[in-house]
């Protein structure tokens, strides 16, 4: 076990976390943008709109699965050395995607890319936990996790601009340039994190115990709801609310908005009590997707539902990220990539879901679907509230509420 040092400065531990914010913008960014110039990159490569679509399930199966993988094999290296390895693969991926005029190689560079992204934020809640007291490691994970929730709500609609402007190379350009600008800042702004505990099969067994899995379980449940709604929210804006054109922006700026704005402030709830905060944002969605099904005609109505809902999640994903590494103990190291897997796992589910609920019945049958789901969730999340860390491992390899590991300015 390496030697307890003090963490980093305020200020200079503020800048390691706004350049590990800044990461996770950018990679956040890249993982959705093809939604917004899809028919672009199907018509320039001349594919089906559904084999285009295709590309954002690669990436997320790349991240679910491969970023795990990556992190498992990189358990021992110094996370300064992961974030900036994974930075540069992932530029370089996203440099094949622009380069690249065949569907097939593109489609590799999208799965890489997207287990490039599980390692980075693996290795950057790593690194944010590492810098802070233990008293504000919920704080540094909720800037970390913001990067992304900023991303789905800024970064995705302005790439969106940029490729229509540009054509989609144009978009994925950018992405590739501001992923060296990240790559730089972490280079000069990350110190040296060592990483702590065992090898990838003694971390592991740690990861993959009961409790943690609880928690994930949790994750995919949570995630599933949102997305069994939020996935055909345009359809049931349009059909049931009566909205369209440019004002569907408007409800998912909301949306999106509310949830950068949950992420920020729920770091300091992770930091209070997790479990409850869980507990609670769970409860918080249930009533959020319930105003939406017996509200859906009315638009101001429907509008703060979406944002409510926003609220919650966000709120609450700080405390998912804190309780599963907490709970892992020793597994900690390599349990920082799973709840980002879970949550990817939970997306599919939930798109899965509300989808044939909509072929059966109707577009509103989406949202009920993710009632149900998020009713499951809160039942979860008020059992894995029971749920203790591995005290007396915890004494010799610390959790997230101890100090995580030695830091080399």
């Amino acid at each position: 076990m390496s030697t307890q040092q003090a963490p980093l400065s305020k200020g200079r531990a503020n800048l390691v976390l706004a350049t590990l914010f800044l990461g996770m913008f950018v990679l956040g960014s890249a993982e959705l943008l093809v939604v917004g110039v899809l028919k672009l990159i199907a018509a320039d490569l001349r594919v089906s709109i559904p084999a285009a679509g295709t590309l954002v399930t690669a990436y997320a199966a790349g991240l679910a699965i491969g970023g795990p993988i990556l992190t498992a094999l990189a358990i021992k290296l110094d996370r300064r050395l992961v974030l900036v390895g994974s930075l540069l693969l992932f530029v370089v991926a996203n440099a094949v995607a622009v380069l690249t005029t065949d569907y097939g190689l593109f489609l590799a560079a999208r799965v890489g890319a997207g287990a490039f992204q599980g390692l980075f934020i693996a290795g950057a809640f790593a690194a944010g936990t590492a810098v802070v007291p233990p008293e504000r490691r919920g704080r540094a994970m909720s800037v970390v996790f913001s990067g992304v929730a900023v991303s789905a709500a800024l970064g995705v609609p302005l790439g969106t601009l940029v490729g229509q402007a540009l054509g989609w190379r144009g978009s994925f350009v950018a992405i590739v340039v501001l992923s060296v600008i990240a790559l730089i800042a972490a280079l000069v702004v990350v110190p040296s994190v060592p990483s702590t505990g065992g090898g990838a099969g003694d971390q592991a067994r740690h990861a993959f115990a009961p409790r943690v899995l609880a928690v994930l379980l949790l994750a995919v449940l949570v995630f599933g709801a949102v997305y069994s709604a939020l996935t055909y929210i345009v359809p049931f804006l349009e059909s049931v609310t009566g909205v369209s054109g440019a004002l569907i922006s408007a409800f998912l700026l909301a949306y999106g908005a509310a949830t950068a704005t949950g992420s920020f402030a729920g770091g300091r709830f992770a930091d209070a009590n997790a479990a409850r905060t869980l507990v609670v944002g769970t409860t918080g969605a249930v009533a959020a997707l319930l105003a939406l099904y017996l509200v859906g005609a009315l638009a101001f109505p429907v509008m703060l539902g979406l944002a409510a809902l926003g609220l919650f999640v966000g709120g609450m994903a700080p405390s998912l990220q804190y309780r599963v590494v907490s709970l892992a103990g020793p597994g900690g190291s390599l349990a920082q990539s799973l709840p980002a897997s879970a949550a990817n796992v939970g997306v599919a589910f939930g798109s899965i879901a509300g989808g044939r609920a909509i072929e059966t019945f109707t577009t509103s049958a989406a949202v009920l679907t993710g009632l149900v789901v998020a009713v499951i969730a809160a039942v979860v999340a008020w059992a894995t509230g029971f749920l203790k860390p591995p005290m007396v491992e915890e004494a010799v390899n610390p959790s997230p509420e101890q100090p995580l590991t030695a830091i080399k300015p």
